[in-house]
């Protein structure tokens, strides 16, 4: 059974949305603060043609918007320090951070990045759920169809936000191949009815590549 329909109206316009093991029934029975937390996020969120032309560092300007929303509402970035005990022996098996953590929901954000931090992402929901520390996992990216946008802004914008990197056409096979265990997963992907075309010079495209403007 999919438990989309739960989604409210206006956010389910704005995003794509796909679910793994009910994750959205979970959310918003189990955890309504978290979920109207993230509601309230989603809602707000916009991209901004500037923002798109824009470098990052580390994190884009975009990723950090969002984050910085639940940083308000007391999320955290998070790193679980794990180990495995075998008879008498302890080995550290240490996680990855989570972008955003809060009452035992994970948020990734994967705004562009390589695709295989899907991967990590997923294993890391199902190393967590496995060991009781999350009850469900959530990655925002960006729908695919958002490189028609990006192509109308340049190679270097286009070359920036290639193939290679992370969108919903990448994390869908990932996910339905079970790549999150038995973890519950909710993905919301960016769409075109979130960007805003501000006034911005075509001449702000840099030359960086996706790791430069990464999440």
């Amino acid at each position: 059974m999919v438990t989309t329909h739960l989604i409210p109206a206006d956010v389910a316009e704005l995003y794509e949305v796909h679910e793994w093991r009910n994750a959205t029934g979970i959310l918003s029975t189990a955890h309504p603060a978290e979920w109207d937390e993230i509601i309230a996020a989603l809602r707000e969120f916009r991209f901004l043609r500037s923002e798109v032309l824009k470098g990052g560092g580390r994190k884009s300007v975009i990723a950090s918007r969002f984050d910085g929303f639940l940083t308000e509402r007391g999320w955290e970035e998070r790193k679980f320090a794990t180990s495995i005990r075998v008879d008498r022996e302890e080995r550290d098996s240490p996680t990855h951070k989570v972008d955003c953590f809060k009452g035992r929901v994970g948020l990734e954000i994967e705004w562009n990045n390589k695709d295989p931090f899907f991967d990590r992402d997923l294993n890391n929901f199902r190393l967590l759920f496995d060991l009781r520390v999350i009850d469900v996992g959530v990655i925002l990216t960006r729908s695919s169809h958002l490189q028609t946008i990006f192509k109308s802004l340049g190679k270097k914008v286009a070359d920036k936000y290639g193939a290679s990197t992370t969108h919903m056409d990448k994390l869908l096979p990932r996910l339905e191949g079970g790549g999150g265990g038995g973890c519950p997963i909710l993905a919301f992907g960016i769409t075109r009815n979130l960007y805003v075309e501000d006034e911005a010079p075509i001449e702000m495209a840099i030359d960086e590549g996706a790791d430069d403007d990464a999440e």
